[in-house]
């Protein structure tokens, strides 16, 4: 199984479109957290609604997992914490999302929620001990918020990650837990894309502007996770234990070329001008 992993888009449509177009190529599409960009000069209604189209195309090429991040939140529940209500809505295009659990073969991905507060916190709680009881082998968490102080998420200055997750993560050593929030991790020192807390590897693409997306390609049956931004292609093998740096890709695999050849619909000429 291979999964395309991104986060932090933040309504950028161009990135949008290069992810329905490389959908296809992947078996699952982790979106983890932050579809929306509450600084954005476009309506917070009008980016749902342009969002959820672009969803409902990537889950007609493949699955699809979204998570809530702090930007995604556009609603108070009855005690006042804020929930992202229109992700829950994408779940009728058969799309997983927050508090939902899927089992691909042997995998089992959980889904958890953006919290602002301690009644949200304590669903993560009781959803992450209900899927423990009896996981596959290999147990996958999209959480927005990476882990207290982590490379994942150094921001420069100091750590923004969540202590919860990392409690969370030493009481059931999950296989991976998928992140995002801190855009410049994987870009600064001591920052990265990728950390090791226990028997628990952590992943955080980053943000990077333009077309495509920094993202993440987890090869599950090759045992490997690839890093791809503007001008790096990194790898680590999931199988061995935490080294630093990642190593260079040299020989990129044929999925990996594909990608580059993506077309990018903003850069076509004019008819006009064609030469």
């Amino acid at each position: 199984m291979r999964c395309l992993v991104v986060a932090d888009l933040h309504y950028s449509l161009p990135q949008l479109d290069w992810l329905v177009s490389a959908a296809p190529q992947f078996d699952l599409v982790i979106f983890a957290g932050d579809a929306l960009d509450v600084g954005s000069m476009v309506d917070f209604r009008a980016q749902i609604v342009v969002v959820k189209k672009y969803l409902a195309m990537i889950a007609s090429k493949t699955r699809v997992i979204l998570c809530s991040g702090n930007h995604d939140l556009d609603e108070r529940n009855a005690e006042g914490e804020k929930i992202s209500r229109w992700i829950s809505e994408v779940r009728e295009l058969g799309i997983a999302c927050d508090g939902d659990n899927l089992t691909i073969g042997d995998t089992l991905f959980t889904v958890c929620p953006w919290w602002d507060g301690p009644l949200v916190k304590q669903r993560i709680v009781d959803q992450l001990r209900d899927a423990a009881v009896d996981h596959p082998r290999r147990w996958i968490w999209a959480h927005h918020a990476p882990p207290a102080d982590s490379p994942t998420s150094w921001g420069g200055k100091r750590f923004f990650g969540d202590v919860e997750v990392v409690q969370w993560i030493m009481q059931y050593q999950p296989s991976m837990v998928i992140s995002g929030h801190v855009h410049q991790s994987p870009f600064i020192k001591d920052g990265s894309w990728y950390d090791l807390i226990g028997q628990t590897w952590v992943f955080n693409a980053g943000l990077q502007p333009g077309r495509p997306p920094t993202r993440i390609v987890l090869d599950l049956d090759e045992n490997r996770a690839f890093w791809l931004a503007a001008g790096e292609a990194q790898w680590i093998d999931l199988g061995a234990p935490l080294k630093r740096p990642a190593s260079h890709v040299t020989e990129p695999p044929d999925w990996l070329t594909s990608l580059d050849r993506i077309s990018d619909p903003s850069l076509a000429r004019p008819r006009a001008a064609a030469g």
